[in-house]
């Protein structure tokens, strides 16, 4: 099985491929469209800003590319950030692959903390990559932007308010939370994505 790791211009990408190597994938690092286009199964992971990193996908052809993808595809973090309608972070227009905004959380009724950082439990799973075991199990969150509750919402989480922690809609599959940094749990939704 060939899995390709979308190169681009944000943080974080090596924990995925170190993730990847645990489950005994090769995976490869790269921009390069051919090789995306023949991928078994790409990741677009990443930590970063909405509106450097829509550019830079712009820039290198990657922004078309992602969205006529027909394998199944997950991104991560911003990478689940991208693939919406819009995000509030730079007023940045996103790929538009799932039609729901990306907001920024509001001033905390409860005190909460922004960013919403470190282990939150994800409920209401419904999607392949996910099964019934992993409800209410708990996964490792960085971010300041979310996007809300939507038809395409695959997980939910709390935490100034319900939000979706996943997405789904075809072969796109997307966390908000980093799977790479979740331990056991987080292994077994990279080995369900994989077995897809």
């Amino acid at each position: 099985m060939e899995v390709a790791v979308v190169k681009y211009n944000a943080g974080n990408i090596f924990s995925v491929m170190s993730a990847l190597q645990r489950l005994g994938i090769d995976a490869t690092l790269t921009d390069d469209k051919d090789v995306l286009r023949k991928a078994d199964k790409i990741i677009f992971p990443g930590q970063g800003e909405a509106g450097n990193t829509m550019a830079y996908l712009h820039q290198h052809g990657l922004a078309q590319l992602i969205k006529d993808l027909k394998q199944p595809l997950l991104g991560i973090c911003i990478g689940m950030q991208l693939m919406c309608a819009h995000s509030e972070e730079g007023n940045t227009p996103c790929l538009g692959i799932f039609d729901v905004p990306v907001v920024k959380f509001r001033p905390l009724p409860n005190g909460e903390k922004i960013p919403h950082m470190g282990w939150n439990s994800i409920r209401e799973v419904k999607s392949p990559i996910f099964d019934a075991s992993l409800e209410d199990e708990y996964v490792y969150f960085v971010h300041s932007y979310y996007v809300p509750l939507t038809e395409r919402t695959a997980a939910v989480t709390d935490y100034v308010q319900p939000f979706s922690s996943a997405l789904q809609k075809d072969n796109f599959y997307a966390t908000q939370f980093h799977p790479e940094k979740s331990g056991s749990v987080g292994e077994r939704i990279l080995t369900n994505f994989l077995n897809l």
